[in-house]
């Protein structure tokens, strides 16, 4: 199961986040990924240093990937990216809106060309619109669609601490990628795939949009509140650190006033009878909570909390998350040596603590990939994206 696409090829011209996080994922599940970089490289290889003198984004997401440089200015190195082209099941790029097809390799005339061929073009705001020319980055990104409207505190908005719209980008693209495999599987057709940073994130702003569409209701920046419901957030202890816990419904209101607050009769009073209530009367009820809290150390509340039944956790520093139990950490190659990084999400058979492939230096396999490919002499109805 973990390599169930070994004997699929891809051919990634990749750069930053969101195209090298699909095609990971895809190499981790036994694709050949072969990774086009420019002569200098991708350019997040030098994001930061941090990790052995390796950066942080480029170990994370280009594990199991072969390093080909190639200059596509250049007609040797066009023949080269056009060979391996011709033996790929999938084709993925993500570079500045209209710049591959300059080259000769835009998906719809790739596709005219080898009809069995997956194509996936990531972008910052999609191929039609105003902004479709536009790079796109993922703070540019989230400012956009609003997300850092909704992120922050009342003094104001704030990025989400890490790349969503790369990542939730990538994510739509290699489940369009495995749909459209299996599609092939059926039909014998391949596909052509757009997908914008824009659409990835909007898509997951469906709710304050439907809210405000259709009841005017305003998202209000909460920090570390949750905007919707209430109570829901963090609240800090007599030790000083804080807790998060939750109320989703009814029921756990009530048992929260009865057993954690000790005040019962709070579930009866005016301003706190439902969650749209206490949303109204927010400030009233956390100043409750926030006394009741104040009384126990961290520990004390938490236990309190799981008595009750109710969601609890720890307003946890990223050192806090290295060292959590829960945390599940695969070694992988790199050229600086082993790295320890965070498994992927889905265990599949069990299987915890998956092995994969080693992170390519610059231009790793540029020799060997060029004599294989520039090897072939296929005639055209030979390649593998040909009916």
């Amino acid at each position: 199961m973990t390599k169930i696409l070994e004997g699929i090829t891809v051919v990634a011209v990749e750069q930053a986040v969101a195209a090298p996080y699909a095609s990971s994922r895809l190499a981790d599940a036994g694709a050949r990924v072969i990774k086009v970089e420019r002569p200098e490289g991708d350019f997040a290889r030098n994001y930061d240093k941090l990790v052995r003198g390796q950066s942080a984004y480029f170990v994370w997401l280009n594990r199991g990937k072969e390093s080909i440089c190639l200059d596509l200015t250049q007609q040797d190195d066009r023949a080269v990216l056009d060979a391996m082209v011709r033996q790929a099941d999938i084709f993925i790029q993500n570079l500045k809106p209209g710049s591959i097809a300059k080259f000769g390799f835009g998906s719809a005339e790739l596709r005219e060309r080898f009809p069995k061929l997956i194509t996936c073009d990531i972008s910052g705001f999609g191929d039609e619109g105003a902004f479709s020319h536009l790079k796109a980055y993922d703070l540019i990104v989230q400012a956009e669609t609003g997300l850092c409207a909704i992120t922050g505190t009342a003094h104001g908005p704030a990025r989400v601490g890490v790349s969503v719209c790369d990542i939730s980008a990538g994510m739509t693209a290699l489940n369009a990628i495995l749909l459209a495999l299996l599609q092939r599987e059926r039909t014998g057709e391949g596909a052509s795939i757009q997908v914008s940073l824009f659409d990835a994130i909007a898509d997951w702003m469906n709710v304050p949009v439907l809210q405000h569409d259709y009841s005017g209701y305003h998202t209000a920046r909460a920090g570390v509140n949750h905007p919707s419901l209430a109570p829901y957030g963090g609240y800090r202890c007599a030790d000083g650190k804080e807790v998060i816990f939750s109320v989703q419904n009814d029921r756990e209101w009530v048992r929260f006033c009865q057993e954690f607050l000790k005040q019962p009769d709070l579930t009866r009073r005016t301003g706190y009878a439902d969650n749209m209530e206490r949303l109204g009367n927010r400030a009233a009820l956390d100043a409750v909570i926030s006394a009741r809290f104040a009384c126990l150390t961290s520990d004390e509340a938490m236990r309190e909390l799981e008595a009750a039944g109710l969601a609890y956790g720890r307003l946890n520093t990223v050192e806090d998350l290295s060292r959590h139990p829960h945390l599940r950490k695969v070694p992988i190659s790199t050229p600086a040596g082993e790295i320890d990084v965070i498994a992927p999400a889905a265990i599949v058979e069990g299987n915890r603590a998956p092995q994969f492939g080693r992170v390519p230096a610059l231009g790793a396999q540029s020799e060997a990939l060029r004599a294989e490919f520039t090897s072939l002499r296929l005639e055209p109805g030979a390649a593998r994206g040909v009916s």
